[in-house]
């Protein structure tokens, strides 16, 4: 289930990748703050990430994937919320270099160990109760 929640996860961040400015590499400076900011505050909202969703053909798709594997509109409420997390957790250790995030994002899909690397261990307990909440309400 971990897994499936952590493919789930790459899909809504490749939505971001594709939806958010870039962000210039270093520091995250201040125009980067805001970026990432303006970036959460869209996975927080439904209303903010369904404008994305009305226009781009694959967002929606990226969001029906989420939604059949969350399997309730609360558990991919949560998805988006933990998305955001790693995507803050991503950015931080890349410096806000989107080339390097988009890079780890790649390397994900075939180490996932190095990708839960780059995350804090708080978001990595995240992930494992989220996908143990899914699984459960999927039983």
């Amino acid at each position: 289930m971990i897994k499936r929640l952590a493919i789930a996860l790459l899909a809504a961040l490749s939505l971001l990748v594709l939806s958010v400015p870039s962000l210039p590499a270093q520091t995250l400076d201040p125009a980067a703050v805001e970026a990432l900011a303006a970036t959460l505050r869209m996975l927080a909202d439904p209303a903010a990430r369904g404008q994305i969703l009305a226009t781009d053909p694959n967002a929606a798709a990226v969001d029906r994937q989420v939604q059949g594997m969350a399997g309730s509109s609360q558990l991919a409420q949560e998805v988006y919320g933990l998305a955001a997390e790693v995507f803050a957790d991503l950015a931080r250790s890349t410096g806000g270099d989107p080339r390097q995030l988009s890079a780890a994002l790649d390397r994900a899909k075939s180490d996932p160990a190095a990708f839960a690397a780059m995350l804090r261990p708080e978001t990595l307990e995240r992930l494992r109760a989220l996908a143990t909440r899914i699984s459960d309400a999927k039983r």
